[in-house]
């Protein structure tokens, strides 16, 4: 599902978006504030919207915002209104409809023992069938989010213990989950036996802290203690961290497009370093996609990594030959169709002294449906460009994601409707090449090694969907996949 063109710049509707990020913090007199500075470092997992939980060991304390962090969560009496000594949060991406308040995370829920907040990225392959019978047995939903089915089946699990009722809930879920919950007396970690999502674990002078990326860490000098595992319940309370492995083990699909795009170039992800691997991603692309050319020109901020490593694999010179406005903001309303169609100059301008007369390699890390590449390669021949040769570093996008990344429906993927000799026409380039989704995996392994496929959670490029889709067994009508994607 797609967000309406309403809520979405045009400049951005030709990107796969993960969904959301989450943050944790235990035992630490100011888990508001390191809360909120970590989910400034997990802003590029979620522009919509914002929000955290605290506990001051008697009462729960919310604030949940639609907008960046930095627009709601930068006065002291925000943070002064979040006391406590464990908190999380999360910042949200949502793919449909508008980003209302009632949907922003983390949710909180009274339960007969005690408060519950639950923040969640991914989604659920099975929400819509979970919550049409969670519906007929009585249960009143507040949001379209699939978290609160999560919500529910807590509430009506017969087990004991709060960590039994979670476990006991996720065994009923399908599809792509890493959670972070805050009890009265506890902060749990949980990653789906899959561990399609990611998500860490941490330490700051003592205190225990969860995050989607190690960049969430660093901004306050924590220090990174290891993933948590596919499968892993992790407690932490004042005895301790202690971790269960409740469900079953089936082989890991981490998705590896968190390496290719998602994911902040400065984080390591289960052991590797982003930025090194976009790098490699690049030199692989060279290989097997050489250009004729003077230049190597990412397209930024994504394509930079890959443009460099294939830069240097193809030794030819790297040169930003588009330079990136960062002060466009992802809800601007244009006021008139020819404002529209010059969107994209808003975000990106041609840097002509470095392209003009010269043979172009742009570098993108993905296509999806190619309308904002079409629009940059006009720019680029705009500038004097000779000739333009568009690399991607990933395989052609030929299907819908459905664990937590807002992706067209397959009839919109340009990949999907067309060969390559199509697709080049389409987007206006001399020429146009993609990496193998071998040579993917090649880039990810390192040193010349091809991990066996597949790994990874590689959908998006094979169709190869790890997991059940129960809701789509019954076709994709936009009103039922509304209740499950609009909030991941």
């Amino acid at each position: 599902m797609t967000v309406p063109t309403s809520f979405k710049a045009p400049w951005d509707c030709d990107k796969l978006r993960e969904e959301c990020g989450v943050f944790g913090v235990f035992d630490n007199g100011e888990a508001a504030a390191h809360t909120v500075l970590g989910l400034h470092a997990l802003q590029h997992r979620g522009q919509e919207a914002a929000g955290v939980v605290s506990f001051d060991g008697r009462l729960f304390h919310s604030h949940r915002a639609v907008g960046l962090v930095g627009d709601h969560f930068s006065s002291e009496a925000v943070i002064a209104g979040l006391p406590g000594h464990a908190a999380i949060g999360h910042v949200r991406y949502s793919t449909q409809g508008a980003p209302l308040l009632r949907n922003v995370q983390p949710l909180f829920a009274d339960f007969v023992f005690g408060g519950l907040a639950l923040a969640h990225n991914g989604n659920l392959t099975n929400a819509l069938t979970l919550r049409r019978r969670l519906v007929e047995q009585g249960c009143l939903f507040q949001s379209t989010s699939d978290t609160e089915v999560i919500i529910h089946l807590i509430a009506r699990s017969e087990q004991p213990t709060v960590v039994e009722r979670l476990v006991d809930a996720l065994q009923q879920v399908e599809g792509a989950y890493s959670l972070v919950a805050l009890s009265g007396d506890a902060l749990f970690g949980v990653r789906d036996p899959l561990g399609v999502r990611p998500l860490v674990l941490g330490e700051l002078d003592g205190s225990m802290m969860f995050a989607s990326e190690t960049c969430a860490l660093d901004i306050m000098g924590a220090r990174f203690v290891r993933d948590v595992e596919p499968g892993e319940v992790v407690i932490v309370d004042r005895r301790g961290v202690h971790s269960l492995k409740p469900f079953s083990t089936p082989p890991r699909r981490f998705c590896i497009f968190e390496y290719v795009y998602f994911s902040r170039p400065d984080s390591s992800v289960e052991g590797l370093n982003v930025y090194e691997v976009r790098k490699r991603i690049g030199a692989e692309l060279a290989h097997e996609a050489p250009a004729p050319a003077d230049v190597v020109v990412p397209v930024p901020d994504s394509g930079v990594p890959a443009a460099n490593g294939y830069a240097q694999a193809a030794g030819l010179p790297f040169e930003l030959g588009l330079i990136r406005n960062h002060y466009v903001g992802r809800t601007f309303i244009e006021p008139s169709d020819r404002i529209r169609h010059l969107g994209v100059k808003l975000k990106h301008n041609a840097n002509q002294a470095t392209v003009a007369g010269k043979r172009v390699v742009l570098v993108d890390d993905s296509i999806v449906r190619g309308t904002t590449s079409t629009k940059i390669v006009a720019m680029i021949r705009n500038a004097g460009a000779r000739e333009v040769h568009m690399r991607i570093a990933s395989p052609p996008t030929t299907h819908s994601c459905f664990y937590g990344v807002d992706t067209p429906e397959r009839g919109q993927l340009l990949a999907a409707q067309n060969n390559l000799d199509a697709m080049a026409r389409i987007i206006g380039v001399d020429s146009l090449g993609f990496l193998s989704l071998e040579g993917l995996y090649r880039a990810v392994a390192g040193r010349g090694r091809q991990p066996a496929q597949p790994q990874y959670c590689d959908a998006c490029f094979s169709g190869n969907y790890p997991t059940r889709l129960e809701d789509q067994g019954s076709g994709r009508a936009a009103d039922q996949l509304s209740l499950m994607f609009e909030d991941a």
